[in-house]
């Protein structure tokens, strides 16, 4: 029998030479000096490297909260790096979820309506709305706690609340940046669990960490230094 052709990936982001320069006064300073990454879908992948490095300037733009000083990022069929701020915003909106090391929650909102707020923006009817919110609330195991405050939450608890939140669009990817960073071990864990049932899902999940451990759980390491992919390395 002919051996069987492994299944072609669909490439989610693609990014090409991507340089990213800072002007200060007279001076300008390269960030990024041209860097070139494809991320396919089902991805799970660790962002690394020292401090300086230009990790969260990367991140930015592959979060569409910046845009490249040359070069193009493509997301999904859309080249965002020359969209105008009011198209790349929509686009964020919309294919895009965000997991902050701080969770970014909006404190006066309950667990469902921080959930909901991803909805809410892109014209979702509010029983829809409603219906998403409490199957994510549910799925990252925070049913009984709908009715919740943030403050009156976990910190572990309230990083679920901000994935469910990630989730709500079934975005393109999932970004996190440092997403256990102001976590005991043991509610690190239990997020990172959650990570590892979101890639075996087929979701999209991109980390920035310092962490090796944390990377440890990714299928796909990139390391960068001084502005330049330094190793792209994949799990056997």
């Amino acid at each position: 029998m002919p051996d069987t052709l492994p299944v072609a990936r669909e490439c989610v982001a693609s990014l090409t030479d991507i340089r990213k320069t800072y002007s200060m006064g007279s001076l300008s300073v390269e960030v990024l000096h041209g860097i070139s990454l494809d991320f396919m879908r089902g991805d799970y992948v660790s962002i690394m490297g020292p401090s300086g490095c230009g990790k969260s300037t990367f991140m930015n733009i592959l979060g569409c909260l910046d845009q490249p000083t040359s070069g193009s990022y493509f997301l999904g069929a859309d080249d965002t790096s020359t969209m105008p701020d009011d198209e790349l915003s929509g686009v964020r909106g919309a294919r895009l979820g965000f997991i902050f090391q701080s969770y970014n929650l909006i404190q006066q909102l309950n667990v469902l309506e921080n959930i909901e707020m991803p909805l809410f923006y892109q014209g979702y009817p509010e029983n829809e709305s409603h219906e998403i919110a409490m199957s994510l609330a549910k799925r990252v195991g925070l049913e009984t706690r709908v009715h919740h405050k943030p403050f009156e939450l976990s910190g572990g608890q309230q990083q679920r609340v901000a994935i469910a939140r990630a989730l709500a669009v079934d975005p393109l990817i999932i970004l996190a940046d440092e997403p256990t960073g102001n976590l005991d071990s043991r509610s690190g864990a239990e997020i990172l669990d959650l990570f590892d049932e979101l890639h075996e899902q087929g979701k999209t999940l991109i980390m920035v960490t310092h962490s090796d451990e944390l990377a440890e759980r990714s299928a796909r390491w990139v390391r960068l230094r001084d502005g330049l992919v330094e190793s792209d390395e994949r799990r056997a």
